[in-house]
């Protein structure tokens, strides 16, 4: 969960970057790195993910926030957010910086609230070992209503920022969640499912959506917020879109190159890898490999993982990983070197790192 919600401070980061400078755009942005081709690991870049972390959060100038709830409820924040509430109306400078950071916030929120939400459980597929019903019942109503509240705190936090575009630019952004989770709530309603060929291509679209234009929109408006033109927009959102689907692969590959499979017992069946590894393999080939791994009725996931480890879908999800970073990194060619700029370079080696 740290590096989820570390992911979603990245709008506080980018506020951090300071003026985009042309001249730092090393070589055309159209210029794609091959897939598999990764640019490794700057010299600066910390060895360990912890460090990545601690580094990260001390240029926004605390842990994120579910992280440290002592630090956002301590006195000494207490009094600063009253001296910031004293500059509002005055064009501090300070004020943008805080607009960015309570961006930051705002993203966590919709994001938490998606995750409480999906906490819901299915009364239908219950059964009798899995506990009363009542209890089940009670947990579901709690689930949506604590969603909502966090969904309603973050509607009123945007309207707090007084800023049209960023409004509309977060509440597409959660309309294309809301699309999202639905595609993959109806993919995996269907009994079929298992042999469903949805294609990489499908699969980056349905990934953008429940996992990358939140992420991309909102580090888009962290540029709006500190008043940067279209094209700073763009970088920025680049970025996000780019480092949500590199986070994402990555997340996706830990089943299969983790050294010790019992932590993942089960994976989804339209991750990144398993896709790859159909559109080798073919859809008639999957489907008798899908019956070989099944036994009584119920599928053999450590059995189908060897299989699957086997063939070229894992190795073409870590190029492609890669290759999001790649793209990440381009985007950020656009600031100038700096402590930010260190923090959100250092995040992309964190995910694309596999040795």
């Amino acid at each position: 969960m740290r590096l989820q919600h570390l992911l979603l401070r990245l709008p506080g980061y980018l506020g951090a970057l300071g003026p985009p400078r042309r001249l730092w755009r090393s070589r055309s942005l159209n210029s794609i790195s091959p897939v598999g081709s990764w640019r490794g690991q700057s010299s600066r870049s910390p060895a360990h993910w912890n460090q990545v972390v601690s580094e990260a959060e001390k240029i926004v100038g605390y842990p994120t926030s579910f992280m440290s709830l002592r630090c956002l409820l301590s006195d000494e924040l207490s009094n600063i957010a009253m001296q910031v509430r004293k500059l509002v109306g005055t064009q501090h400078p300070l004020l943008t910086t805080a607009s960015q950071r309570s961006l930051a916030e705002i993203t966590e929120l919709i994001h938490t609230a998606l995750l409480v939400h999906r906490g819901i459980v299915n009364l239908n597929e219950l059964q009798s070992s899995d506990g009363p019903l009542k209890d089940m019942q009670f947990g579901n109503k709690i689930a949506i209503l604590s969603g909502d509240f966090l969904l309603a705190n973050a509607c009123n936090g945007l309207a707090l920022l007084q800023n049209t575009k960023v409004v509309e630019l977060l509440a597409s952004a959660l309309m294309d969640l809301v699309q999202g989770v639905y595609h993959e709530n109806s993919a995996s309603a269907k009994e079929n499912y298992i042999t469903d060929d949805i294609g990489i291509s499908t699969w980056k679209e349905q990934t953008f959506l429940s996992h990358g234009a939140l992420l991309a929109k909102s580090c888009q408006a962290a540029m709006e917020l500190a008043k940067h033109d279209a094209e700073v927009q763009d970088m920025a959102f680049q970025y996000g879109k780019h480092m949500a689907m590199s986070h994402k692969i990555n997340s996706d590959l830990q089943p299969f190159i983790k050294e010790k499979t019992s932590d993942c017992a089960t994976f989804h069946l339209n991750s990144a890898p398993v896709v790859l590894h159909q559109e080798f393999l073919g859809r008639d080939l999957w489907i008798k490999q899908i019956k070989e791994a099944q036994e009584k009725g119920r599928l053999d996931y450590a059995k189908l993982r060897e299989t699957i480890k086997a063939g070229k879908g894992v190795t073409s999800a870590i190029d492609l990983c890669r290759y999001h970073g790649n793209k990440a990194l381009e985007a950020l060619e656009s600031f100038p070197p700096s402590e930010a700029r260190s923090a959100l370079e250092n995040i992309v080696f964190a995910v694309t790192r596999f040795s």
